[in-house]
């Protein structure tokens, strides 16, 4: 009998031994998936969004070079009746105004508790992150290395043969346009959207994801439909294309020449792979440097980093959207009524880079706006960005 109890006790110890382990090694993963649950939380968004790197894993776009590229500081504008109101309800949390490399107006009204130097806080870009890819397959189309956009995108990544990507093309990807089938609805818990930022918070291979997707609506190239796993695909491709990580050919090609102020970042799934769809990080000013660099035709401080004519194309309204919709290019949106040069990288909770190239305006933008979804919110932050650009004619 005392041997049996002997034994009992020490599986018990085992078993309660191996629990902790077990909790200890989840621990992160569990922290990752609440902060997940909690990341739009009224009373946490703002600081979540300038904290990515504290809940998710990550990985840094170190420069190349101590080169650094701040935008100089001219006379002040007077910004349009009614902004005031506008920052407020629509929760911004950094503003810069560039007009022809000159930063006009710059302002964070909206700062977390304990941020000491908004201008030098990361934040978090959501899908503007695509436009910065768009950038990159461009570079990589114009050198040689991805030549056909309207290669299948299972020629870059065999894995996707028999999922529901396996007759979308380059092309269909860069313009929403694959047919595939995927819920992008924010506020439901049980959405594809929401189903692949848990795989992200636990770890999980984001690649996986996407190849386990196979149900399309209808075929590629028929109809638009704005879903952020085609960004994730367009990273796969890249990837494929050249076997190296988008984080590394992002420093080298973009982020490096670009010269940014604070060094940016990526969230990444478990596997080191870069959250392409919308994990880049950099500061306010950043921003308005990328968006600088695309009203200047695609070069940063005399160096080149894109072509004009890959932003003109990938720019241009040439995805089939819908009557009343936005116009949709390659990664990048085009507002109703945008004259030319007119458009924007966009991403949820109210983040912009608004850029109009006649003008040589950039507005960056970064907000919390929990309301950013609401009718008539969009084409009041538009009215508002063409006339902060029109007061500067």
């Amino acid at each position: 009998m005392k041997t049996f109890l002997k034994w009992l006790l020490r599986g018990v110890l085992i078993s309660t031994a191996m629990i902790v382990l077990i909790a200890v090694l989840q621990r992160e993963k569990l922290t990752r998936l609440m902060a997940v649950n909690s990341l739009f939380s009224e009373d946490r968004i703002v600081e979540n969004f300038t904290s990515m790197d504290t809940m998710f894993e990550n990985v840094t776009l170190t420069p190349q070079t101590d080169t650094v590229n701040r935008l100089a500081t001219g006379a002040p504008m007077d910004m349009p009746a009614g902004f005031t109101t506008w920052a407020r309800d629509r929760a911004v949390t950094g503003i810069i105004v560039v007009q022809n490399g000159i930063i006009r107006f710059e302002d964070y009204p909206l700062t977390a508790i304990g941020e000491t130097d908004p201008a030098n806080s990361t934040r978090i870009s959501w899908s503007m992150a695509k436009s910065f890819l768009s950038v990159l397959l461009g570079i990589l189309h114009e050198d040689g290395t991805i030549p056909g956009l309207d290669a299948p995108v299972i020629q870059y990544v065999p894995s996707l043969a028999g999922s529901a990507y396996e007759s979308a093309s380059i092309r269909n990807v860069m313009q929403m346009s694959t047919g595939v089938t995927f819920d992008e609805t924010y506020l439901d818990f049980w959405s594809d959207i929401n189903k692949m930022g848990r795989v992200l918070a636990l770890g999980q291979s984001m690649d996986s994801f996407a190849e386990g997707l196979d149900e399309t609506f209808v075929e590629p190239g028929t109809e638009w439909k704005y879903v952020s796993i085609d960004t994730h695909i367009l990273g796969m491709v890249i990837r494929g294309a050249t076997g190296r990580s988008i984080p590394d050919l992002l420093t080298q090609k973009v982020i490096t020449p670009l010269g940014p102020t604070v060094t940016p970042y990526y969230v990444t799934d478990g596997h080191g792979v870069a959250f392409v769809l919308g994990g880049l990080n950099l500061t306010t000013h950043d921003y308005a440097l990328f968006g600088h660099m695309i009203a200047n035709g695609g070069i940063a401080y005399g160096t080149r980093i894109v072509s004009e004519g890959w932003i003109d194309e990938s720019t241009a309204p040439s995805a089939n959207t819908a009557v009343g919709d936005y116009g949709y290019g390659y990664q990048w949106w085009i507002p109703d009524g945008a004259d030319a040069g007119q458009f924007m990288a966009r991403g949820i909770y109210g983040q912009y880079i608004y850029i109009d190239r006649e003008r040589g305006v950039v507005i960056a933008v970064n907000a919390a706006d929990r309301q950013f979804r609401e009718d008539g919110v969009e084409d009041s932050n538009i009215e508002m960005f063409r006339a902060i650009a029109e007061s500067l004619d």
